[in-house]
């Protein structure tokens, strides 16, 4: 099921950038040269400029979509530049400082591998930005020849782990579905105030 997700993600993203996205980039440069063959008053142009602006924004918006869906960064630079760049990312959007460090050895996992963790840490840090309230978050990834050591820290405001378990959230699901096909654990420590750590080992 997991693995049909991923499938549609990547078709969905791919018709999403490469056909949608090549289409509005047409439209865009048809109405540039329009403007150029046009006489209009300065309010038309205005008019004009505005249209273009919102249709870039769309572009921008679409292309983000599509990242989001299968992120382009994994499939042409690997785990570790995808988790970089996407920490870096994520990091200019907001007040949180996210740093990402990776350890150990350099080899290489199944596209599928990089791919389900990439998005259990992708799940993680978008939970800590929104609900922990914090004001920097470690993404600390270590591979090992038998395993994969995955941790995400935050200094936020922490919570009652008790809760967790009985949550039904689909966020929580996911990482957990995903943590289950990669044959690990996942262990999660947190107290008031005083931040929250999810630490996962994965058998990759």
């Amino acid at each position: 099921m997991l693995k049909g997700q991923e499938e549609e993600r990547s078709r969905l993203a791919k018709d999403l950038h490469d056909g949608l996205g090549g289409m509005l980039s047409g439209v865009k440069l048809s109405f540039v040269n329009m403007k150029e063959n046009l006489i209009m008053d300065a309010e038309s142009v205005t008019s004009f400029e505005k249209s273009i602006l919102q249709l870039d924004n769309t572009i921008a918006e679409l292309r983000k979509v599509a990242h989001n869906l299968m992120p382009e960064a994994l499939v042409k630079f690997g785990l570790k530049n995808a988790l970089l760049d996407f920490c870096n990312s994520m990091q200019l959007s907001g007040k949180t400082k996210i740093i990402f460090e990776q350890l150990g050895t350099e080899r290489l996992l199944s596209n599928t591998a990089d791919l389900y963790i990439y998005r259990i840490a992708q799940e993680l840090i978008n939970n800590a930005i929104k609900h922990a309230d914090a004001d920097q978050i470690l993404v600390q990834l270590t591979k090992t020849t038998e395993k994969v050591l995955l941790t995400v820290e935050d200094d936020g405001k922490g919570f009652n782990t008790e809760l967790v378990k009985s949550a039904k959230g689909i966020g929580l699901k996911n990482i957990q579905q995903r943590v289950d096909y990669l044959k690990g654990k996942i262990d999660i420590a947190s107290q008031t105030a005083e931040g929250t750590s999810v630490n996962i080992e994965l058998y990759v």
